[in-house]
């Protein structure tokens, strides 16, 4: 069984953490035929389901799967299949853009804090406030003495999510430029994909290696024992899928979610 050790990024007093270090075309997560691969995905999705009516039966703790990565890289893929046997009673995602009008007029963590999952909940974010430490930085819209605040910001805000009952994973969808070149073109080249392209996404390939070294200070210092970073290789949408699958599993289970007893009321009663 593959191991996520080498791919949770080490918290700031762990060491150097290097994203460039991780091969994006890695697979330890994949094994057998890509048919295989397909079923044994089917049945993590039915394990998912499983663990996430537990948890919306229990009632009471939160899960928030936070999914960041560059464009293609898979995030909206990813929920399309890790929960496509999930029932939608317990699982909500939240895509989140550039911000509106409403959302710049109040703190850049406000728009966050009104989608954070409710009790029994699993909510999936698609992208993030670490939008706010990523695109401001490489713009040079905020100096790094406020980049350095705002990871104290998010640090203080997951410390308050956990403590208050929500289990957070986050999943960086790591992909090389070159899969990002083919995907890219994929999209252009195909009509009932072409929807989504857009000629900013050419801008912001043109700052790849900027955008790789926000990535990596961000996850270096808001990787922490209570909400911890994992990167995923995803240049193979399957493995990521299967990769992200299974740590969600793992997490669930390590919750050791209790459905709520039976009530002594029923027993013996017939419906007639």
């Amino acid at each position: 069984m593959a191991s996520f050790k080498p791919y949770r990024v080490p918290t700031r007093d762990s060491g150097k953490f290097k994203l460039s270090k991780l091969d994006p075309g890695a697979t330890p997560f994949s094994q057998g035929s890509e048919e295989k691969q397909r079923e044994e995905l089917d049945e993590l999705a039915l394990e998912l389901d499983r663990l996430q009516n537990r948890l919306h039966a229990e009632g009471r703790r939160k899960l928030l799967l936070v999914l960041q990565g560059m464009d293609t890289s898979g995030k909206d893929g990813t929920i399309r299949w890790v929960f496509s046997r999930t029932s939608p009673l317990g699982v909500r995602v939240q895509p989140f853009k550039a911000p509106s009008e409403l959302e710049r007029s109040h703190d850049y963590l406000w728009r966050c804090h009104a989608v954070v999952p409710a009790a029994g909940q699993l909510m999936v974010w698609n992208r993030s406030h670490y939008e706010d430490v990523l695109v401001p930085v490489v713009e040079e819209l905020i100096d790094k003495k406020e980049r350095l605040r705002r990871y104290g910001h998010i640090n203080d805000f997951e410390r308050l999510l956990t403590d208050t009952g929500t289990t957070i994973i986050k999943c960086m969808l790591h992909i090389s430029k070159d899969e990002q070149r083919a995907r890219l073109q994929d999209r252009i080249d195909t009509p009932s994909k072409q929807w989504k392209f857009q000629r900013a996404d050419l801008d912001v390939r043109e700052k790849w290696d900027a955008y790789q070294a926000a990535y990596e200070r961000a996850l270096s210092a808001t990787s922490t024992a209570h909400a911890p970073w994992h990167v995923i290789p995803s240049d193979s949408k399957t493995h990521r899928n299967l990769m992200i699958a299974s740590l969600l599993i793992k997490t669930l289970q390590g919750m050791e979610l209790r459905t709520p007893p039976a009530d002594p009321a029923l027993k013996g009663l017939v419906v007639c």
